[in-house]
């Protein structure tokens, strides 16, 4: 998978999940929703359809391993008991499901943009 066609399908998955999560209460597909990982996911795609339909290459690489570095790390976090809600400052309750998703994507994201090689 090149890191454009990670770019463009990854942002359009986030940016319906985004909407899906505003719209359906109760999340989407058995997926933790609230209000501000929406704006994220929102957020997130808005930049990665960006850089998938219009950026180059390199620009498509380098926004595929910012977000996969991202979502790993939300992913691993997402494990630790301490962090389930962010220290109490952010209503998150992220389950596992979304730990797993969120690993899926990031590693899958470190890959896509890995794999870019310049001039190719």
């Amino acid at each position: 998978m090149s890191a454009k066609t990670y770019a463009m399908w990854g942002g359009i998955i986030l940016l319906v999940l985004g909407v899906l999560g505003f719209v359906v209460q109760g999340g989407v597909l058995g997926l933790n929703s609230d209000p501000l990982e929406d704006i994220i996911h929102i957020v997130a795609g808005a930049i990665l359809a960006y850089f998938g339909f219009r950026g180059t290459d390199a620009q498509a690489a380098t926004w595929a391993m910012v977000f996969g570095v991202v979502f790993l790390v939300v992913g691993v976090v997402g494990f630790i008991p301490s962090f389930k809600t962010l220290f109490g400052l952010v209503p998150t309750g992220l389950g596992s499901l979304d730990n797993i998703v969120h690993l899926v994507y990031g590693g899958v994201g470190l890959w896509a943009g890995r794999a870019y090689k310049p001039g190719m």
